[in-house]
């Protein structure tokens, strides 16, 4: 403790961060960016030398702060594993999804763990940030970390802190979001503080790492189950023909006891589609049944299918069936102007209208091409926007509300808009032609 207090006190350590995506790389910049050294470790080897050569590989983490990153000698990405062994701290950030079966799925934090159960050293720090169920770093991680002959808390030091990433947010960032901390130990979770207090503005520590865990659950809990009542609300009003989007403007003017969530045409991201149902799975294990966490998820994983109905509704008002119809998707990412598509809704989007016999399009300024997912390889181009290409459309479906496009020239050139996001709000003509979905 005195040799970690030392280094603190002097910045004199080294953070190695495993995982090099959409939390780890903005959590790398921010130590780099303290004057912190960095060594940050990933399987890609094309992900490696990208950002070796000061070349970004997520939109919301710019090239010029890569490459200051490389350029200020703090910051390294490497494959090389064994270096683990020369780093005071290690940051675990990488995927937890779910199984085919919504179980959790936690491969890369067993492979990880095992990985660095390899080349443990006294002394060194590990933290989880993947989102998890409460009990995961105690039950799963420590017994893996210890099969190193190492004793978690005496020999090596352990900790959980939750990511808490929002691409695109331009309020916060990686260094003004509270970091939550909880350590094995008293002496864990100061050391866990000292480390993230060298680049994070405000640390919150809790009493035990299972707090941390379920910390983060709640917080995406919350989210879920009051997007799964907006959804469900959208549903029900338009049914009874009231705009649910001036509804909620409406309720909004209330100075308390209201916040505003807005429907969507389903959820995307890598925390709220899937981490309340690690707590619904856990909780199966105390027998405890999680209702709200349960029809959220089930109202929230048909949206998709409630914009395909509205879609061939629309469609069929105009003689027109979806079968055989063309169908461009208007953006591809999860949220506005980013360039991330885990769990996008639009990506069930465009494999349902691929089953209903439609020809699919898509077009997303941020997302050239598709890759291959764990679960989707969707193999498409983004289509070139123009007012002859919208015309040759039989709908256009708007999943993503970019930024970047102009709504009142979409509506003007195509036939039919589905607007799942109230996009096209206040455009002149948008009556005769935009369906809200």
């Amino acid at each position: 403790m005195t040799d970690w207090k030392r280094k603190l006190r002097e910045r004199d350590i080294i953070v190695g961060v495993l995982g090099l995506g959409y939390v780890g790389l903005p959590l790398a910049r921010e130590f780099a960016s303290a004057g912190v050294k960095v060594v940050g470790f990933d399987i890609d080897e094309s992900k490696v030398k990208t950002l070796n050569s000061g070349r970004s590989i997520i939109k919301h983490v710019p090239h010029s702060q890569v490459g200051q990153m490389v350029k200020s000698g703090c910051f390294e990405a490497t494959v090389n594993m064994p270096r683990m062994k020369k780093v005071d701290a290690i940051l675990i950030c990488v995927p937890t999804p779910l199984t085919e079966n919504r179980e959790p799925d936690m491969q890369f934090v067993v492979k990880s763990s095992a990985m660095i159960s390899t080349y443990l050293q006294r002394g060194q720090l590990v933290v989880l940030e993947s989102t998890t169920y409460p009990g995961t770093t105690a039950e799963l991680m420590i017994p893996i970390l210890e099969s190193s002959g190492l004793k978690a808390g005496r020999d090596f030091h352990v900790a959980y802190s939750p990511e808490r990433e929002d691409p695109g947010n331009k309020e916060f960032t990686t260094r003004t979001i509270p970091k939550v901390i909880g350590g094995l130990t008293s002496r864990c979770r100061e050391i866990a503080c000292g480390v993230y207090g060298l680049a994070i503005e405000t640390t919150i520590p809790v009493s035990s790492i299972e707090a941390a865990e379920a910390a983060k659950i709640l917080e995406n809990v919350y989210r879920c189950i009051n997007i799964a009542l907006v959804n469900e609300l959208k549903m029900v009003f338009d049914k009874m023909g009231v705009d649910v989007w001036e509804v909620i403007k409406a309720a909004s003017t209330k100075p308390f006891g209201f916040k505003a969530f807005y429907p969507g045409p389903g959820l995307g991201g890598h925390c709220i589609p899937i981490d309340p149902f690690y707590l619904t799975w856990k909780a199966r294990q105390y027998g405890m049944p999680t209702r709200f966490i349960e029809l959220a998820g089930e109202i929230n994983t048909n949206m998709p299918h409630y914009v395909i109905a509205r879609t061939m509704d629309a469609l069929n008002e105009r003689r027109k069936s979806l079968k055989g119809s063309k169908v461009l998707v208007l953006g591809l990412a999860y949220k506005r102007d980013i360039d991330d598509l885990r769990e996008s809704p639009s990506i069930e989007l465009i494999e349902l209208l691929r089953e209903k016999g439609a020809k699919v399009d898509y077009n997303d300024p941020y997302i050239p091409r598709t890759h291959k997912q764990r679960q989707h390889d969707l193999r498409m181009a983004s289509r070139k926007l123009s007012a002859k290409m919208l015309a040759g459309y039989d709908a256009v479906i708007i999943s993503t509300d970019h930024s970047d496009y102009d709504y009142g020239w979409i509506v003007r050139h195509a036939r039919l808009v589905v607007d799942t996001r109230n996009a096209t709000a206040g455009v002149r003509g948008a009556g005769k032609k935009v369906v809200k979905a």
